[in-house]
């Protein structure tokens, strides 16, 4: 199980509520474990010489949905503006966070550019957020082996690829590269330490990555021609 994403901004209003959500939640907990949930599914884009960005939907579960859409004008002729312009306020947030994505070649962080086609949508009592997000430049392929990891620091929303497809290589860049994610094995010290964790403690960024999982990308140099 992994536990990760808090998706809060010091001056976005909608992370505000998810975080009295969190707050309210915590207040009756005993122990701390994640209140809110989001299941992504993740394509990562490329062909048979770059890769050059990740396809993202992250889709909330109902109680965080409800919270994130509670106010807003969900009317017939005014959800679609009002579920737009809960998109663009998430995507402009997410700049200064990484949009919550560590991607790294050889260990090293890669960079990237600013996400595009952000978009919300309500599909029954679930909230779905979908976006683009490039690299800054083409990643060359070569052996340098690859890490994707998607988290908060914190651990109080599980965020995670729930299934076997959660995260997949595009179709071109299949032919050229395997996938495999690596589900989080926290030490049994670990544990102890996040159950043993007052519910009025302050945040621990530290956790974060430790519960988290990770996609690792390896391709295959022999198969790759930069020229052709």
């Amino acid at each position: 199980m992994n536990f990760n994403i808090k998706l809060i901004g010091d001056n976005f209003y909608l992370f505000r509520k998810i975080m009295l959500m969190l707050l309210a939640f915590t207040s009756v907990a005993s122990v701390a474990h994640p209140h809110s949930w989001v299941d992504m599914q993740t394509e990562i884009q490329g062909d048979g010489k770059y890769i050059t960005g990740f396809k993202m939907s992250w889709e909330f579960d109902a109680m965080t949905s409800a919270y994130m859409l509670d106010g807003e004008d969900l009317s017939v002729e005014n959800k679609a503006l009002a579920l737009q312009d809960l998109a663009d306020s998430i995507m402009q947030n997410m700049t200064t966070n990484h949009y919550l994505t560590y991607f790294y070649e050889a260990g090293k962080p890669v960079k990237y550019a600013l996400a595009e086609n952000g978009t919300l949508v309500q599909d029954k009592l679930k909230a779905r957020l979908a976006f683009y997000l490039p690299l800054k430049k083409p990643l060359i392929l070569s052996d340098k082996t690859l890490k994707l990891l998607i988290y908060d620091p914190s651990y109080y929303v599980d965020m995670s690829w729930p299934t076997k497809n959660g995260i997949q290589l595009s179709p071109k860049l299949a032919q050229y590269c395997k996938l495999s994610v690596i589900d989080a094995t926290p030490t049994s010290e670990q544990l102890a330490y996040v159950m043993s964790l007052p519910v009025d403690s302050s945040r621990d960024d530290a956790l974060g990555e430790l519960f988290t999982q990770t996609a690792t990308i390896n391709c295959q140099p022999s198969q790759i021609s930069i020229e052709g």
